[in-house]
């Protein structure tokens, strides 16, 4: 299911921009755009949505104090602020409020579509925490809270053959699955061939940051299992 996404943006132009950004990352759906703090309410109210898209200046009201309305009556939603602020002392107050990122106008694709991804990888990893048990280790923690405070650098280059939308989608079936996968089971989550997936595979080996080794389930025909490193 895609993450639900309203925007609360008093400009409709930048709004419509926004839109049309959430549209072409996959996984997002945009459910709803608010333009002041009546609408934004009404709509909260209506859609319960996963993720908001704030800005901080409105006539009628502040964003930064919206996040309290929504840390108070809507503890599942997170909020991405998108802005013209670039005060100390608001983004401060976004991130100790609890904002997954800030961003800057003018949006640069390139930018928010990371960010996108990050949310989508840090909401992928609580969900299936939270499927699988009550309680979590501080490695669990660690790991799910690297994606939204500490990201890694990506890269801006990558090997021909490897496109890092593709690599995202592997990376992410790898980290939803402790005992590891085999380059088959992984083409089949990602729907790709299964060269294809094994090239992404080996190459994250290379990286450092996949571990593989064979498997003898059946005699005779052993297959290599592809499993996130620890701390990676």
């Amino acid at each position: 299911m895609n993450i639900q996404v309203l925007i609360i943006e008093d400009d409709p132009r930048i709004a419509e921009i926004n839109r049309r950004f959430i549209e072409k990352v996959s996984g997002f759906e945009v459910t709803g755009i608010a333009t002041n703090e009546p609408q934004a309410k009404e709509l909260m109210d209506i859609l319960t949505p996963d993720l908001v898209l704030l800005d901080v200046y409105f006539p009628d009201m502040s964003g930064l104090d919206f996040m309290d309305w929504i840390q108070k009556d809507y503890a599942t939603t997170d909020v991405i602020m998108i802005t013209a602020a670039k005060e100390v002392t608001a983004v401060r107050e976004a991130i100790r409020k609890g904002a997954f990122d800030y961003l800057v106008k003018p949006l640069i694709f390139e930018r928010f579509q990371e960010t996108m991804l990050r949310y989508k990888q840090y909401r992928e990893k609580l969900v299936q925490l939270g499927k699988s048990k009550e309680n979590i280790s501080q490695d669990e923690i660690d790991r799910l809270l690297q994606s939204p405070r500490a990201p890694k650098k990506k890269e801006t280059y990558y090997p021909k053959g490897i496109d890092h939308l593709t690599l995202e989608k592997v990376t992410s079936v790898i980290d939803q699955q402790e005992g590891g996968l085999t380059a088959e089971e992984v083409s089949q989550r990602i729907g790709a061939s299964r060269s294809t997936a094994r090239r992404y595979l080996e190459y994250l080996v290379s990286k450092g940051e996949v571990l593989s080794d064979l498997s003898y389930g059946v005699v005779g025909r052993p297959e290599r299992i592809y499993r996130r490193l620890k701390g990676k």
